[in-house]
């Protein structure tokens, strides 16, 4: 399966290879086993070193990224060299703020780069960073406690259409939305995760299983819009002009819409 067609990122500690397993049987599409912030100081050298016989496993039953410790860290060379000779899909670049940063990261593990935008500066450069990595996730908890701003759809709403403008401009996947803290409540999680469909990522970032299932189902389309999408299409038929149906106005850029809707319906 390619980055681009994977939604649901499940989160797992470097240093509990316990959960590993158990993360790779729930129906999460990816599995991003943490090297940074799940994993204490005294703990990063000791994860890394016992990844490579656990990861051999889990990467033939779902797919894993690594996340490792950000450009500046004392950890970071070490799991760049790691990266390289693990069977990763692909390797998480947190607090990424450069293109050129994330181009060396890339070369150095030779896998494919998810950049995790996380400050203000990385926003900043979104575009040039979507232009020199595979797929762009969001970084909301830190985004938010750099730049001061409360966990709010509206304060944020501006920073997450960035990286969904730049991702679009660069010509690579829709990117992956951050985490929900709140893992009891499921309606918080189907919300939060439809809010991300509707700013227009295609992923999500999860911490426990039970987010998985909301998640899922938010992020796919309603019944009501495969219904409207379904009956635009047909009504349409092979023809690419101007319509009507249902007394309102059906051009190009809202047929495009019901094939947009009618493909996700499908990929689930």
């Amino acid at each position: 399966m390619q980055l681009d067609d994977l939604s649901l990122f499940l989160f797992t500690p470097a240093n509990r290879l316990d959960r590993l397993e158990k993360a790779t049987a729930t129906d999460a599409d990816a599995v991003i086993v943490d090297l940074e912030d799940a994993v204490a100081i005294d703990q990063k050298e000791t994860a890394r070193s016992n990844l490579a016989e656990a990861l051999d496993a889990a990467a033939a039953r779902k797919p894993i990224i690594l996340r490792i410790n950000a450009t500046g860290t004392e950890w970071h060379a070490r799991d760049t060299m790691a990266a390289a000779a693990l069977p990763v899909v692909a390797v998480m670049l947190p607090k990424a703020e450069s293109a050129a940063q994330c181009k060396e990261v890339a070369r150095r593990c030779g896998k494919s780069l998810v950049a995790l935008l996380e400050t203000g500066q990385g926003v900043h450069n979104a575009l040039a960073i979507a232009q020199s990595s595979a797929r762009l996730a969001f970084g909301n908890l830190d985004f938010a406690a750099d730049l001061g701003l409360e966990q709010d759809r509206l304060a944020l709403a501006h920073h997450r259409s960035c990286l969904v403008l730049a991702s679009r401009v660069a010509g690579i996947a829709s990117p992956i939305d951050g985490v929900t803290q709140e893992f009891d409540d499921l309606e918080v999680v189907e919300d939060d995760a439809r809010h991300s469909r509707a700013m227009g990522f295609s992923g999500k970032l999860l911490i426990h299983p039970r987010q998985i299932g909301p998640a899922r189902h938010a992020l796919l389309p309603s019944a009501a819009e495969i219904e409207w999408a379904g009956r635009i299409l047909a009504a349409a038929g092979g023809e690419t002009g101007v319509l009507t149906v249902d007394g309102q106005m059906v051009d190009a850029p809202v047929l495009r819409r019901a094939r947009q809707i009618m493909t996700r319906f499908r990929q689930k």
